[in-house]
């Protein structure tokens, strides 16, 4: 039996529930959080109708994207991007969610190969204003989404936050509807904007009330992370 079966069901019927009763007409979509898992352990959960994975590092995903090739998985880039990076990423994968200054933006068009659909991008936003945490200042939201927009290899499909942690999913309550907000603004100037990226294992459906459209969960699919080994 596939030792993800009762994990994927048991998120996916949360996800229906939060929707209802956030009054949504649709579940938001899951996004699967596979970084530190085996290209083993993404084929089973895509056994069970898995097709979005997200992975944080460029070098870490490139061995299990080409591992599972032939399964038609989507790939999505959630960790934060390094300009140099860019070239690797634009080849591997289908979204970038971590895109938060122009100068990414053009790195990016600049390397997706001839012949492969535009890159999809989410806006990456700072929205706690965290030091420790990349994502461009709320007020630079329209600026970034016209150099995403102005290049034809990219398409702008919505924003990404992170808020800040807090043990009570409650408390971010405030971040994610400050976020929707900057959604529904954006997409005054870029209709085609379909995607607010935001929430997780510990707070979807916080997130969801809120309108996130696709949320990232790892812990609750995979279980816990596995322990680092240490020397």
């Amino acid at each position: 039996m596939n030792p993800y079966r009762r994990a994927f069901v048991d998120v996916l019927h949360s996800l229906d529930n939060a929707a209802r009763a956030a009054g949504r007409p649709a579940a938001a979509r899951l996004l699967a959080v596979s970084k530190t898992r085996t290209a083993g352990e993404v084929a089973a959960l895509a056994e069970l109708g898995q097709k979005a994975f997200g992975e944080n590092y460029v070098q870490e995903a490139a061995g299990k994207i080409a591992a599972l090739a032939g399964l038609g998985l989507e790939w999505h880039l959630i960790g934060h991007l390094q300009s140099n990076k860019a070239n690797e990423a634009a080849r591997l994968f289908d979204w970038v969610q971590t895109v938060d200054r122009p100068k990414l933006a053009t790195a990016l068009a600049r390397h997706r190969p001839d012949g492969s659909p535009p890159l999809n991008v989410l806006l990456q936003v700072n929205i706690d204003d965290e030091a420790s945490k990349h994502g461009c200042r709320p007020d630079d939201i329209q600026a970034l989404a016209e150099a995403v927009a102005a290049e034809p290899r990219l398409v702008l499909r919505g924003l990404m936050a992170i808020p800040a942690p807090h043990a009570d999913p409650e408390r971010r309550r405030p971040a994610f509807a400050r976020m929707r907000g900057l959604f529904e603004r954006l997409r005054e100037s870029h209709p085609q904007a379909d995607t607010l990226s935001m929430g997780m294992s510990d707070d979807f459906a916080v997130a969801i009330a809120e309108g996130a459209t696709m949320v990232r969960i790892g812990s609750a699919l995979f279980g816990p992370r596995p322990p680092k080994e240490t020397a």
